[in-house]
């Protein structure tokens, strides 16, 4: 496994993390006894970063990692969670009261007195802007209730408005093969400001992992069922929000790039983990296997340059005009 510093936090973090939205919610049941055998596995595997939220599983996501952590205090696991979900999107909700609310509600879930890394959880534009809202966040740190603050986001304008900031330690954005738009100015200012970024849905929700076909049904509580349309939540959340058939498509083409001995999951991992800036990848997993063998993609390392062209390629002629001017 690869290590690196994740931003102005610090911290020296896996590049390869583990995602856990999959273990509250939103992905079909998974029982807490095959949560702590996913954390477990990750761990033992070399992972050092844990990524969740409070409105994963209403905070069973955070509530299963601060079990595991208490039962494994040798631990040197970052774990960053997120807030701002649990009120109606209104950019006046975000203030330093509600704050108080959302990371108390999460210190007791996660059994600590002060939370890694806060990231506000992909808030209405508005927020980024908001002196208030940093000032805020800032308060949180001088008071001990977090050690670092970030953000997660859906736009690269959103982004780039956070990385201005001088306290935004990180900065959490989807980046994958399907997704290219965040390497054009996002990265490069996230470099110069020291601010980490943390690339989120690399697999384009399984896509990349090549095992979808386009006659694939998913589970009616699985969000790659009910937001195809982004009826629930930003649509690029789902599948990085590239038409389904036409990814299924691409991510055959994808999967003859990968080199011998490697999968592509692994090849799709590892090239989100190997562009410059990027401190951690974070792919969920649902079991065991599933936790190893993404770990497994911080040792891969860089593809080549044929890999490297054809990603382009493969962007360029199916989701270029779809999805670079919307995210």
């Amino acid at each position: 496994m690869d290590y690196r510093t994740l931003g102005r936090t610090g911290r020296t973090v896996s590049s390869i993390g583990l995602g856990t939205w999959q273990l509250g919610a939103d992905w079909g049941d998974v029982s807490a006894a095959e949560a702590h055998a996913v954390l477990d596995a990750a761990v033992e595997s070399g992972v050092t970063f844990f990524d969740t939220a409070d409105v994963y599983g209403d905070g069973r996501s955070e509530q299963l990692i601060g079990e595991y952590l208490e039962a494994h205090p040798v631990s040197e696991v970052t774990v960053a969670t997120k807030m701002g979900r649990r009120e109606a999107q209104d950019p006046s909700n975000f203030t330093l009261e509600k704050f108080r609310e959302w990371t108390d509600r999460s210190r007791r879930n996660l059994n600590v007195q002060t939370l890694d890394l806060v990231q506000l959880h992909c808030p209405p534009t508005a927020v980024f802007s908001s002196d208030a809202v940093y000032d805020a966040l800032d308060t949180l740190v001088d008071d001990g209730v977090i050690a670092n603050y970030g953000v997660s986001v859906e736009t690269c304008d959103e982004a780039l408005a956070a990385i201005a900031r001088p306290g935004t330690a990180t900065v959490q954005i989807i980046l994958n093969a399907f997704r290219l738009k965040p390497l054009d100015a996002v990265l490069p200012a996230a470099i110069e400001a020291g601010v980490g970024i943390i690339a989120r849905v690399p697999l384009a929700s399984g896509l990349l992992s090549g095992r979808y076909s386009a006659d694939t049904v998913f589970a009616a509580d699985d969000h790659r069922n009910y937001n195809r349309d982004g009826s629930a939540f930003d649509v690029g959340e789902t599948f990085s929000g590239v038409d389904f058939e036409a990814g299924v498509a691409a991510a055959r083409e994808f999967a003859e790039l990968v080199p011998d001995g490697t999968t592509p999951a692994a090849a799709a991992l590892a090239w989100v983990a190997s562009r410059p800036g990027v401190s951690s990848v974070i792919p969920g997993a649902r079991n065991v296997a599933q936790a190893r063998a993404n770990a497994a993609a911080g040792s891969v390392g860089y593809l080549g340059e044929a890999f490297e062209d054809g990603v382009n390629d493969i962007y360029d002629r199916y989701f270029r005009e779809a999805v670079h001017g919307r995210w």
